[in-house]
């Protein structure tokens, strides 16, 4: 929980210093007892139960509940994000290639990002950023699933791996204004996934990219394919290509996403369907000012009822 007007809730103070004035009360009552020559007709009139405490201690709980609400609090709760973009940036270098996660890493990510395609939203727009060599956007962002369908279908592996230059385009397309129903253009909330087996070794250097993602306020998702153990047939020898591990979490962290590890094809699909479902919503702060208030009127109310209860009387 967190709060619009924390300053004010300073006027909790007034809680203590109001149970210390009850507690002082007391002890003032048990010293007139002491010199009250008829005790049985003060006892019958003050009463020996705990009960008789209970409406004071609602009062209290009352006053502590309106100053609460003086702060006007909030709670965070997942709202329907109705738009959004989401730039799927994949890589297609020559590791895509390996059999680690069967039948292919590159099968295993056309496969599951068809189920983030199908997973997100209709409004959604998806775009699909592909690196190797070079970055290429194959698909601009788009609520058009069959573009989407069709260019992932037709990913080919091939050269080394740029990453930083894929995410570089990536947020390029990302950032891109949108037509909103009014007609107007404007940015919608956009996130990146970003799908690698390998280390980068041309081109931008993709921390240095999630910096400036942080600064627009774009997260980036990223998901290891791979095994640590994966490896490439090139010319009858075994060459390790194991995922960098340690860059694609830095560029998550950086920028507020997640990391994921990817080792199975069945890993990855769970990764992006979940990934599909999170992007769907939206955490925002929904005051519950009122919901304090009215507590504190029921509390009121039912020391109110108690005391009238007890004593025929409202103290």
């Amino acid at each position: 929980m967190s709060f619009r007007e924390p300053v004010l809730l300073l006027a909790l103070v007034l809680f203590p210093l109001a149970a210390a004035a009850y507690v002082l009360a007391q002890r003032r009552r048990r010293r007139f007892a002491v010199r009250y020559p008829n005790v049985d007709v003060l006892a019958s009139v003050a009463g020996r139960s705990w009960g008789r405490h209970l409406p004071a201690a609602l009062a209290l709980l009352a006053l502590a509940a309106l100053l609460i609400a003086l702060g006007r609090p909030e709670r965070t709760v997942a709202a329907p994000q109705r738009q959004g973009v989401v730039m799927l940036v994949a890589d297609t270098s020559g590791s895509m290639e390996a059999t680690d996660v069967a039948p292919s890493r590159l099968r295993a990510a056309q496969v599951s990002a068809r189920a983030l395609a199908k997973q997100l939203p209709e409004q959604f727009r998806l775009g699909l950023v592909t690196f190797n060599s070079i970055a290429e956007q194959l698909v601009a962002p788009t609520t058009d699933r069959s573009q989407i369908y069709t260019a992932i279908d037709g990913l080919k592996v091939r050269g080394s791996t740029a990453m930083g230059d894929g995410l570089e385009l990536g947020l390029q397309s990302a950032r891109t204004r949108v037509n909103d129903t009014s007609g107007r253009s404007r940015r919608v909330p956009a996130v990146m996934v970003l799908l690698s087996d390998g280390k980068s070794v041309r081109g931008s250097e993709p921390v240095d990219v999630a910096d400036r993602a942080k600064k627009l306020k774009v997260p980036i998702y990223t998901i290891a394919l791979g095994t640590q153990s994966g490896t490439l047939d090139r010319g009858g020898q075994s060459v390790p290509v194991p995922p960098d591990n340690v860059t694609l979490r830095d560029v998550a962290e950086t920028t507020g996403g997640r990391f994921f590890a990817a080792p199975s094809a069945a890993r990855l699909e769970t990764i992006f369907e979940n990934l599909g479902t999170r992007f769907s919503t939206r955490k925002e702060k929904q005051e519950v000012t009122a919901a304090f208030a009215g507590a504190a009127l029921v509390l009121l109310l039912a020391g109110a009822i108690l005391s009238l209860l007890r004593t025929g009387r409202i103290p």
